[in-house]
């Protein structure tokens, strides 16, 4: 799908327009709002208009709508200001990437091993799940290293949309057993490359380059049975 946070992720407050409402929730004509997928938490923040405001508290697909969850029963009309936290956002977006590094170095190192799960938390960790059957927990501990200094590096990071047949044939572009992003109505899949390191499906969002992030470490490897492996990751500023 497109959102407008993809294109635009640095534009955090948009003046647009009520488009539907009902009691504690609304459809806005355009959204910076991410809603949350593929291991990322939805975008915090809060929508405004003319003698009010309400905080965004989630999101829900329905009626061929994206509805913004309101903590208040307000029905909003007309024009609204809508503004996404730039803190969690920042968390969020830093995460997502190192997130990617991680996966690049595993999938090249432990011969194209595929992720299994992920999730990012609000207090700047996460974790992601391998199949890498036999890994020496050593080998994966040793990639925070190899992480840091792409980070160092300042890579930039892109994103293009590929036609899904293309995505599927390439080997490693689709990665994930569990997550991957549904494609846009005209049957594309948009990739996320971190410039001459990996190419990677992914529907979040993401730095412009990689030394946006701080260090991270890698906090705790977890057996999860005899093929998986629980990679937690922090940022060095939070953890």
């Amino acid at each position: 799908m497109h959102l407008f946070c993809h294109e635009h992720p640095d534009t955090l407050t948009v003046r647009t327009a009520a488009t539907d409402s009902r009691p504690g929730r609304v459809a806005l004509a355009q959204s910076p709002f991410y809603p949350g997928g593929g291991g990322q938490l939805a975008d915090r923040g809060a929508v405004r208009w003319n003698g009010g405001e309400a905080k965004i508290i989630g999101f829900d697909h329905a009626d061929g709508r994206l509805w913004h969850l309101l903590d208040t029963q307000a029905e909003l009309r007309g024009e609204v200001e809508a503004s996404v936290d730039p803190d969690f956002r920042r968390i969020m977006r830093q995460l997502h990437t190192d997130t990617h590094i991680l996966n690049a170095l595993v999938f090249q190192s432990f011969d194209g091993a595929l992720v299994t799960g992920v999730q990012m938390y609000e207090d700047g960790s996460a974790r992601m799940d391998f199949d890498v059957p036999g890994a020496d927990n050593d080998r994966l501990r040793a990639l925070e290293g190899p992480i840091n200094d792409i980070i160092a590096q300042d890579i930039g990071v892109n994103f293009i949309y590929v036609p899904l047949h293309e995505a599927q044939a390439e080997r490693g572009l689709i990665r994930s057993r569990s997550v991957a992003p549904p494609p846009t109505p005209d049957g594309n899949i948009r990739v996320v490359e971190i410039v001459g390191l990996d190419r990677q499906a992914c529907g979040g969002t993401h730095l412009a380059s990689t030394g946006a992030s701080p260090p991270v470490r890698i906090l705790k490897i977890d057996n999860k049975g005899r093929h998986n492996r629980r990679v937690r990751i922090g940022l060095a500023e939070k953890s």
